[in-house]
């Protein structure tokens, strides 16, 4: 796979570039293949090849689209097992949680292009006699799809179904991270015949070909999943031309444990919650306010489940729970924060160390207890797998800090 070179995929034809990006595995930094680094020129083909195809896309029926949204389905259903492996190797992914991303994609697709016979207008009764009101649903044109790298295979699929069965044409750029399930989903996409220029494939970092799609005046929204830093930029790129944005953007998903609650499921479910995907995942429990009651024994065991975490590199060792770290930048955040977080007192239960296992970007699975409010740990988010406890006295308390942050994913009591 090292000797492969994947082409950008523009005007249903797979053009390559001057510039290439290597992908490697974060578990070994085994190189995997060379992307595409695209020109501001091949992203202009890619958006006016969009634009070009709209209108005749858009006239289409909504449930003949939503055909092509099936077969594309059918086709990953197909390469599944092959999928999942790329996923693993690219992202540090454990093939379990790889093969779900896969099939959940087909399912999405399936699920989307049911939508095609609910695409409806209203009648509305007007103010003025004799006078009715219809409200139709038009497509907005050219959406731009920029990917995260934590599920970049289902990202594809709910960045370009809801906008292709509406009658919208996109260009997706993938994270310079993990792009090959993306240009494998357009070789996929190449054989079910979509219409020209419907979908396209641009490759390269945010700076490079991302700069270039959010910044473009001929792009009608850009929608995106990543960072709060990142979207701030695109928000700032797209200000001139007022863009549509669709942002999905980080969090820090609080958890709450009374004295009540059964603390084996408790413990159960954070533990997963935090150790899925090595702690990768926007909306998953990134801190915990427990009841002073169970305080010690709730500290204690969840301690324990999570340092008996099984974590390596899942290409090669089966029944793991957690891969690695996505790169050298994500493993030295999360250790960066845990040393922030013991300077300002908070006691480190298990872990709180990179781990020493020759290769590959990982962290040991971490419990912090004694976190205070104001703590970076406690309010930023942290991507890995580290779960910092804050003690409080009642559920009122909890409440209160748990709605002390700026984000709002999600929560779970």
């Amino acid at each position: 796979m090292s000797d492969t070179i994947y082409q950008n995929y523009i005007d249903n034809a797979f053009v390559g570039s001057d510039k290439l990006i290597e992908v490697r595995n974060p578990a070994t930094a085994e190189l995997l293949a060379r992307i595409p680094e695209a020109s501001n020129e091949q992203v202009d083909r890619a958006i006016a090849a969009a634009r070009k195809a709209q209108k005749g896309w858009a006239a289409k029926p909504a449930i003949e689209r939503a055909g092509y949204l099936r077969r594309i389905a059918e086709k990953v259903r197909a390469n599944a097992p092959r999928l999942a492996q790329i996923i693993t190797r690219e992202g540090g992914k454990v093939p379990a949680l790889a093969e779900v991303e896969v099939n959940f994609t087909a399912d999405y697709l399936d699920y989307m292009a049911e939508w095609a016979r609910r695409l409806e207008g209203e009648v509305l009764t007007s103010d003025r006699a004799g006078e009715h009101i219809f409200l139709l649903r038009k497509p907005l044109g050219v959406v731009a799809g920029i990917l995260p790298w934590n599920f970049p295979f289902f990202l594809i699929a709910r960045k370009m179904a809801p906008a292709l069965l509406t009658g919208n044409t996109i260009v997706i750029k993938p994270s310079e991270e993990t792009p090959i399930n993306c240009f494998e989903f357009a070789k996929l996409v190449a054989e079910v015949g979509l219409p020209t220029g419907v979908f396209n494939v641009v490759g390269g970092t945010g700076a490079g070909a991302g700069s270039a799609l959010t910044s473009h005046a001929g792009v009608d929204l850009i929608s995106f999943t990543g960072s709060v830093g990142t979207g701030s930029r695109i928000m700032a790129a797209a200000a001139p031309h007022i863009t549509k944005l669709n942002l999905e953007l980080g969090g820090k998903a609080p958890a709450i444990v009374l004295a009540d609650a059964d603390l084996d499921l408790a413990i159960n479910a954070i533990k997963a919650s935090r150790v899925i995907n090595t702690g990768q995942v926007c909306n998953c429990a990134e801190r915990v306010y427990v009841e002073r009651k169970v305080a010690d024994q709730f500290i204690e065991k969840i301690a324990s489940a999570m340092a008996a975490t099984r974590y390596g590199d899942p290409s090669a060792q089966a029944d793991l729970d957690m891969g690695p770290l996505i790169n050298q930048a994500g493993l030295d955040k999360v250790a960066q924060m845990v040393r922030t977080a013991v300077g300002q007192g908070a006691q480190v239960i298990t872990g709180g160390n990179v781990a020493d296992l020759g290769q590959g970007f990982h962290y040991q699975p971490t419990v912090l207890a004694g976190c205070g409010t104001d703590m970076e740990i406690m309010r930023k988010e942290i991507f890995g797998p580290v779960l910092p406890i804050q003690i409080v006295d009642d559920l009122d308390e909890a409440i209160v800090r748990a709605n002390d942050s700026e984000y709002g994913l999600t929560s779970s009591i």
